[in-house]
């Protein structure tokens, strides 16, 4: 799974992942709605990653706008798959710019699995369960990434840790060529080289590159990131409520706590009645005012102490996880 291909200045981590994607680095850009746009996936990609764009609830000028900045580069993109199911077109908009992969998330992927393939489209599929591992197996996903409650956005319950192996033991009993990918609080290179020892073919970040100098987030949410820690998060709706989006039950977002959710956490049927905070919400969060508008964010911020460009995040991430994997191997 793992092959580690050693130079005096560099050692190459190569894994199925890097194979089926024709990437040099097993990292994948997570596709964060209206954070991961074409310049940061297309930057991602060309420092040797796999970048997605996030295409979120569905805009489709936005999905159009986004796609064009993405130039030449091979990447994919990503969707919320119970908001899919709502604005369907928007799959045949993505399809159109011949991306090398679809990625589905919060949902029922078998209705969208058959366009993908027909296309000739890598079909990936995100999993907080062992039942969707199992369900995605059976419908004919190319990768699957099995993603922990650490990781910021919305998340289900499981943790990473014990996730992960899990879901390569299913896979592999399955017999069928299917890849695992890791997400949930994977931030640095100890976190790629931890995940690869779990058995997965490579790993899923989005706060990390939420921070990155292409990052469609604001210069406030990327600050607050930078200064906040993983005891600083919490699972909420708050934010998903006063924004007007009916989230399934059993996924609440992960977000760096600020004075809009300090007020309303807990507070969630009175929110939801209050159509004036809903306008005082929208336009804070048009100023990019962090204190009110949603920061989401995993555990792993502690780790993220600047803005950088992200072909420098990845740089940084890979050669920390080559002195990781080093030092496990070494007699």
């Amino acid at each position: 799974m793992l092959g580690r291909q050693a130079t005096e200045e560099k050692m190459t981590i190569s894994t199925k992942l890097t194979v089926r994607l024709g990437i040099e680095h097993p990292v994948m850009l997570a596709p964060m709605g209206f954070v991961s746009g074409g310049e940061l996936a297309a930057a991602v990609s060309a420092a040797g990653g796999f970048g997605i764009i996030g295409g979120g609830y569905g805009d489709a000028d936005w999905l159009k706008r986004e796609f064009s900045n993405v130039g030449n580069r091979p990447i994919g993109c990503g969707f919320i798959t119970w908001s899919l199911t709502e604005r369907a077109a928007l799959l045949d908009i993505a399809l159109s710019h011949q991306p090398a992969a679809i990625m589905l998330s919060f949902g029922d992927a078998a209705p969208f699995l058959p366009r993908i393939k027909r296309a000739g489209v890598l079909a990936i599929c995100q999993v907080q369960t062992l039942a969707q591992d199992r369900a995605v197996l059976a419908e004919g996903v190319d990768i699957i990434v099995a993603q922990g409650a650490e990781a910021g956005r919305h998340i289900g319950s499981r943790s990473t840790l014990p996730l992960v192996p899990a879901v390569a033991d299913m896979v592999a009993s399955s017999s069928r060529s299917v890849l695992v990918v890791a997400a949930g609080g994977i931030t640095d290179g100890r976190g790629l080289a931890a995940a690869l020892m779990l058995g997965a073919d490579g790993v899923l970040m989005g706060t990390r590159f939420s921070v990155a100098s292409e990052s469609l987030a604001s210069m406030g949410a990327k600050a607050r990131v930078v200064a906040a820690s993983g005891d600083d998060t919490l699972r909420t709706s708050v934010f998903d409520i006063v924004r007007g989006y009916t989230w399934p039950t059993e996924y609440t977002g992960r977000a760096v706590s600020n004075r809009f959710s300090g007020v309303w956490h807990g507070r969630e049927d009175s929110l939801a009645v209050d159509e004036a905070q809903r306008a005082r919400y929208a336009d804070a969060a048009a100023r990019g005012d962090a204190d009110i508008a949603v920061v989401f964010a995993g555990e792993g911020i502690d780790l993220i102490h600047a803005v950088e460009p992200a072909a420098q995040i990845l740089d940084c991430v890979i050669r920390e996880a080559e002195v990781a994997l080093g030092q496990r191997f070494s007699s």
